[in-house]
């Protein structure tokens, strides 16, 4: 099978994705769920019910769905500020987060931060945690995400002055928008995440197969998306925690976005979106704002190396990155406190 052959596999065509949706509309758990929507699926709230360690009062914005319909899809985030007597410090931190985590991802990195006197706003990406779940699953495309993802956080919450902190897709997706909107930014904070245009080393036959297999294993093999968290911690979760993973996905018409995101990684120089992300790094090489890597030792992604970020950005220069030992892929597990410290400190080193 050629390359072109593969890829137009895991793109699919029109006919496959109104197949799709037209599933999606007529399954026979359809009706036991209030939905917003043929096009879009909501995980009923009784799911989120006594998550641990997760007191955060919901918010909701909308963004457009993309199919050039007056179709919207929901947003979840979460705004936590400080309150009296801690003085608010003036910083806004936009907290992203990666595939398959959601905002429950950060409950234990925001209230230091937020004692620290800072705004926190983490947000849920569409097809994840509390946000709406399209139920076309060709509508999760890289742009797709970016477009959400901007129309959110400028256009809706008008977001300025941003420390951003991002994780895993939440810097896929983040470091693009970064490189789009630099004015919007005082810093940036990277955890265990990259840029790729499809140049790089990547192990391509087996993250195709991989993202193959997520495609079409659909409703024969379940995905438990907290087992990928599990397996990328160093510490033990608790069965609780686990199930909050696995709380925004009922059932699998609902993991489309999950399921996606391994197709998106650009693996030659060929993708479509390899342009792209090239235009995004000709702007990262002459930022000059303050970029810290918070990377995790054990992470099975990067093995704690962050040198594919800190030494192409400018603002990365002299700055201390930090490799916080026992910690997997998901050091907002392993290391809350060391994470939260990590962006406070930085924070205070870098303001104006």
């Amino acid at each position: 099978m050629t390359e072109i052959d593969r890829r137009r596999l895991l793109a699919g065509t029109a006919a496959g994705a109104a197949g799709t949706l037209a599933a999606a509309s007529t399954h026979p758990a359809a009706a036991a769920h209030p939905q917003p929507g043929a096009k879009v699926l909501r995980t009923p709230e009784r799911r989120f019910a006594g998550l641990p360690d997760y007191p955060f009062e919901p918010h909701y914005l909308r963004v457009g769905l993309g199919d050039g319909s007056r179709t919207t899809v929901r947003m979840h985030y979460l705004d936590e500020r400080p309150a009296w007597p801690v003085r608010a410090s003036g910083e806004t931190i936009l907290l992203l987060h990666g595939n398959p985590s959601w905002s429950y991802l950060y409950r234990h990195v925001i209230p230091p931060l937020v004692a620290a006197g800072h705004r926190c706003v983490a947000l849920d990406l569409v097809g994840m945690g509390k946000s709406d779940k399209p139920t076309d699953r060709f509508r999760y495309t890289y742009q797709q995400h970016l477009d959400w993802l901007t129309e959110a956080v400028f256009e809706r919450l008008d977001l300025r002055d941003v420390t951003m902190v991002c994780h895993d897709w939440g810097g896929t997706l983040g470091l693009r928008l970064l490189a789009e909107h630099p004015h919007r930014f005082r810093r940036v904070v990277a955890m265990n995440t990259g840029l790729k245009t499809g140049r790089e080393d990547l192990p391509a036959e087996g993250w195709m197969h991989l993202a193959t297999w997520l495609q079409f294993t659909q409703r024969t093999n379940p995905l438990i998306l907290s087992d990928v968290v599990a397996d990328f911690t160093t510490s033990e979760l608790d069965p609780a925690v686990l199930a909050a993973y696995d709380a925004p996905f009922p059932d699998d018409r609902y993991q489309h976005g999950a399921r996606r995101f391994a197709v998106l990684i650009p693996l030659t120089p060929h993708d479509e979106a390899t342009p792209a992300f090239e235009a995004a790094w000709e702007v990262l090489e002459t930022l000059e704002l303050p970029f810290l890597c918070v990377f995790g030792e054990d992470d099975h992604v990067t093995g704690g190396r962050h040198e594919a970020l800190s030494g192409r950005i400018p603002g990365a220069a002299g700055q201390p990155h930090t490799v916080l030992t026992d910690a997997h892929h998901f050091l907002q597990e392993d290391k809350p406190d060391e994470v939260a410290a990590a962006i406070d400190d930085f924070i205070r080193r870098t303001r104006p």
